[in-house]
């Protein structure tokens, strides 16, 4: 089997910093699987100070749900972050090095090493900044509170937080994994997503923060997974509320995308207008 690897690394300066992208595709000729694209250059420009992500949440939202890296892979890039699996089977929390999958049953487990990744952003988590967090009664809430301090800091950089506490309510979805053919994903969740709430539970929110200019790449603003510390439940938050928590956040200033060779993939129209999808998809409206 043999490799061809392109890589394309655009600079861009933001006010105050330099915030760099790099764009990987992996051409693979012979009879490999596209589930481990990615695997030569690991470790060669990774940076901690990088998030990376595998394809587009355009992608994802589109119906796009084949596996193009190993979660075996996708630790080597970060030990902190969020995403889905192959077929979008659960949601994904990666935390202190670890992959959890928060099923659509309501169980969670760790990933295997050779599950497969469509969507995901993980970093190697260093705190840059701290906030202490009050009076939080919902996610509008939550996102303004967090809003002003990536305005204080910088909102032009990615960061990915972690915030830690019990939880008054805690209200998650995941989904039932999809068989071929596809749908989009605002139409799988339409039958297939299932919800669960719990109330006074203690546990770890990872969220991912993408500027205004991510738009054709990703959300701009704020995305989060929730796992409980006893590691037994977790999902894609949609509402929350408590009385205090700590926030740790790292601000990042690189990009790292992994892009799939795969046919299918290549014939996306990734430029299609999909933000109230993406919009349904992540709020639940």
């Amino acid at each position: 089997m043999k490799k061809i690897v392109c890589a394309l690394l655009v600079g861009m300066m933001l006010t105050a910093s330099a915030c760099s992208f790099q764009v990987r595709t992996n051409i693979e000729t012979g009879d490999g699987a596209g589930s481990q694209t990615g695997e030569q250059t690991a470790g060669q420009t990774n940076s901690r100070e990088t998030i990376y992500q595998v394809a587009l949440l355009q992608s994802l939202t589109q119906g796009y749900y084949d596996g193009i890296i190993t979660v075996s892979e996708l630790k080597k890039h970060g030990d902190t972050g969020i995403g889905t699996f192959e077929g979008v089977n659960g949601e994904m929390v990666v935390l202190e090095g670890k992959v959890y999958q928060a099923l659509g049953d309501g169980t969670v487990q760790e990933a295997a090493e050779s599950e497969t990744v469509p969507f995901s952003n993980v970093t190697f988590f260093e705190s840059d900044v701290a906030a202490d967090l009050t009076n939080i009664d919902s996610m509008a809430s939550l996102k303004t509170t967090l809003d002003k301090t990536v305005q204080d800091n910088g909102k032009n950089m990615f960061y990915m937080v972690k915030i830690g506490g019990t939880f008054d309510k805690m209200f998650v979805r995941s989904e039932l994994k999809q068989n071929k053919p596809y749908r989009s994903l605002d139409k799988a969740l339409e039958t297939d997503q299932r919800e669960f709430s719990y109330e006074n539970i203690a546990g770890t929110i990872v969220g991912l923060y993408c500027p205004d200019y991510m738009g054709g790449l990703n959300a701009p603003g704020w995305h989060f997974h929730f796992i409980s510390d006893d590691r037994t439940k977790g999902g894609h938050i949609l509402d929350l509320s408590f009385r205090e928590a700590k926030a740790e956040l790292d601000m990042t200033p690189h990009f790292d995308i992994q892009l799939s060779d795969d046919t299918n993939f290549q014939k996306m129209e990734l430029a299609k207008d999909v933000d109230a999808a993406i919009k349904k998809v992540e709020t639940n409206e």
